[in-house]
């Protein structure tokens, strides 16, 4: 078995408002999502990033910490959301209506 079929390519991104975070790795297939985060060194840079707190997901599809990725795959960390998107949505349509009465 050749080095070849056991590293993959992958990038880990951050974004932040003001910045976006890109890491690109060859690691280990076997390798978890959550070993690749750590050693792509954004915890250390970002230290509110917390993995038990913060989801994660590849191409924007959640997955668990556990799960390995794929060669090419992009590893994103979510910050937490300021405010519910549904909630925003029930204040403007109120306003809205508001304004119209």
């Amino acid at each position: 078995m050749s080095i070849d079929s056991v590293m993959i390519h992958v990038e880990v991104v951050y974004a932040l408002p003001q910045e976006q975070r890109v890491v690109s790795l060859v690691v280990n297939k076997e390798l978890t999502v959550e070993d690749i985060i750590v050693q792509s060194g954004l915890l250390a840079l970002y230290p509110e990033i917390d993995l038990k707190q913060n989801k994660v997901g590849v191409y924007s599809r959640n997955v668990k910490l556990n799960s390995t990725v794929r060669d090419q795959d992009r590893i994103e960390i979510y910050r937490p959301l300021l405010a519910d998107p549904k909630e925003i949505r029930r204040k403007r349509a109120q306003q809205a209506a508001e304004k119209t009465a």
